[in-house]
């Protein structure tokens, strides 16, 4: 006997079963771990924000669902604290070293380099024109423990200047939203983020050439591909992307 289904019911169940099989391709041409997550370091938002569109552009396979930028220390702790994080890009190797001793990174590569300026605003109201001049003026500076902050500890004390910050930022970008408002006279920054903000001219201070912070990046899990998107970066088409955005070689050390 055939049974005829009401027009509705019909419909119903032709519409479910082509769901079903438009949901059964989906499911087998998505290939487990096609989604990455990010940590990078704060001074690094400019260069990789132009690294994933181009990355997703040669592999829309892949598809990133976040990037969270901040202090590299700030992150390192989020990681060690569970943090889903398939790639994770610092800006110094001392907190790099804290996520891999933990067993969670995999043989980071250095794929940046970075070094430090002095950013005023533009007006210089401080006449900033040195280091020496930092320890009479409102000046904001990196946390000690973010890659930033230890890189200008260093460099403060190899120039002989000692101050008192008037406030200790947790990433660089803090530091130099700060300037940038003229809520401070001056502060150390990355050389690569100064271009970034307009209200804000960079001074490069004596002795700065020997404070050079090297950027590691490593996956973390089993993700694979994350590993995609590390060759993407230490390739040559990311590598050209770090220099437009004026980060120096991976090659370097300090």
């Amino acid at each position: 006997m055939r049974v005829r289904w009401p027009l509705a019911l019909r419909c119903t169940v032709l519409v479910t079963a082509t769901s079903l099989a438009l949901t059964g391709c989906s499911a087998s041409n998505k290939a487990a771990g096609d989604s990455i997550t990010i940590a990078a370091a704060a001074s690094l938002q400019g260069a990789f924000e132009q690294i994933s569109e181009e990355f997703a552009a040669v592999h829309p396979e892949v598809q990133i669902t976040s990037i969270n930028y901040d202090g590299s220390s700030t992150l390192a702790t989020q990681i060690l604290e569970g943090a889903n994080v398939d790639v994770f890009a610092s800006a110094d190797e001392r907190n790099m070293s804290e996520v891999t001793k933990a067993g969670l990174g995999k043989d980071p590569v250095i794929f940046a380099s970075n070094t430090l300026v002095i950013a005023v605003p533009q007006e210089n109201p401080g006449n900033i024109e040195s280091l020496a001049d930092l320890a009479n003026a409102t000046t904001v500076l990196c946390a000690p423990q973010v890659p930033c902050g230890a890189a200008s500890q260093r460099l403060l004390k190899a120039s002989g200047v000692d101050l008192t910050p008037a406030s200790q930022e947790q990433n660089v970008t803090a530091v130099l939203q700060k300037v940038a408002a003229g809520e401070a006279d001056a502060g150390l920054v990355y050389a690569t983020d100064v271009g970034q903000d307009q209200r804000v001219a960079a001074i490069v201070p004596q002795g700065a050439e020997d404070i050079v912070n090297s950027y590691p990046i490593t996956t973390l899990g089993d993700n694979p591909e994350a590993q995609t998107f590390v060759d993407f970066v230490v390739g040559e088409r990311g590598q050209a992307i770090m220099a437009e955005h004026g980060f120096g070689t991976g090659q370097a050390h300090g």
